[in-house]
């Protein structure tokens, strides 16, 4: 492939949201889900029995029993292990996921781990995703049908954010660091190709560049130029290793017109070259 696939939620809905039951039986009868692609939507996993685990990004992912986990639009996964899992799997359109919400999955510059629930948590969960389920599949539909399906979506989504925004220890009113930290990785995301300093960065948020990097050291331990790189260098290992681009065209996609200079800096950030990274990889 040229391309890492995408996945468009508007190809499978017109409503915004894909809610399924996955047993054990349905995930081996579902070989599309092993391929490695991106999406342009939220995914979010409830584990309630078994184990599974999937490849986000380079990082390998154990989701236990009692577990929920979130994908991000544009990270680059696949499953490697489901069959002896169950539980619930929701795509959903990043316009129906609150901001408030999208500030604590986003704002992670690290990726994002399994957060595992108590017996009540899991309890509470289930009957709201089954009722969601049950809502949304309603044949004999009334007028407020979709809003009630969307009050229990995010219902569901902002109790999600509530256990991660507890699980990294911020509280409801962010400090100003983390606030910039999750406005950075926003940022990040949407201007990558285009935006390469940090002195960027800091202009679209109405800052100084030193005050950027002193809250984002204050915030993860290192500076807004670490994490810049740290993003082109994710991306490129993903085209690398999932498509079929040449190293020059990669450069190009990432926005380097001097596909030497992108060279160098690769191997300058990973102690290989793009070559030799996608020849390891592909064995």
């Amino acid at each position: 492939m040229n391309h890492i696939p995408i996945h468009v939620l508007q190809d499978r809905t017109t409503k915004g949201l894909q809610i399924k039951y996955l047993s054990s039986d349905s995930l081996k009868e579902d070989p599309s889900v092993l391929g490695a692609h991106r999406d342009d939507h939220y995914i979010f996993f409830l584990l309630e029995d078994g184990l599974g685990s999937m490849m986000v990004d380079f990082s390998e992912v154990e989701l236990c029993a009692k577990s929920m986990y979130y994908l991000l639009p544009g990270q680059v996964h696949y499953r490697i292990r489901g069959d002896i899992a169950s539980g619930w799997f929701i795509a959903v359109d990043t316009g129906l996921v609150p901001q408030e919400c999208r500030n604590v999955f986003e704002g992670q510059l690290l990726i994002q781990q399994p957060y595992v629930l108590d017996d009540s948590g899991l309890e509470q969960c289930k009957v709201l995703l089954k009722l969601l389920h049950d809502k949304f599949d309603q044949e004999d539909a009334n007028s407020f049908q979709m809003n009630v399906v969307h009050a229990l979506l995010q219902s569901f989504i902002c109790i999600t954010a509530g256990y991660y925004n507890q699980s990294a220890g911020q509280s409801l009113k962010m400090s100003r660091p983390a606030q910039l930290s999750s406005q950075f990785k926003q940022l990040l995301n949407k201007e990558l190709k285009n935006s390469k300093s940090p002195a960027d960065y800091a202009a679209k948020l109405n800052i100084t560049e030193s005050y950027l990097s002193e809250a984002l050291k204050k915030q993860t331990g290192f500076p807004a130029s670490y994490w810049i790189l740290q993003e082109v260098v994710t991306e490129a290992k993903r085209l690398l290793y999932y498509s079929q681009l040449s190293v020059k065209e990669i450069a190009h996609a990432l926005g380097y017109e001097d596909h030497s200079y992108f060279s160098r800096l690769f191997r300058k950030a990973t102690g290989t070259s793009a070559i030799s990274f996608r020849q390891q990889y592909r064995k």
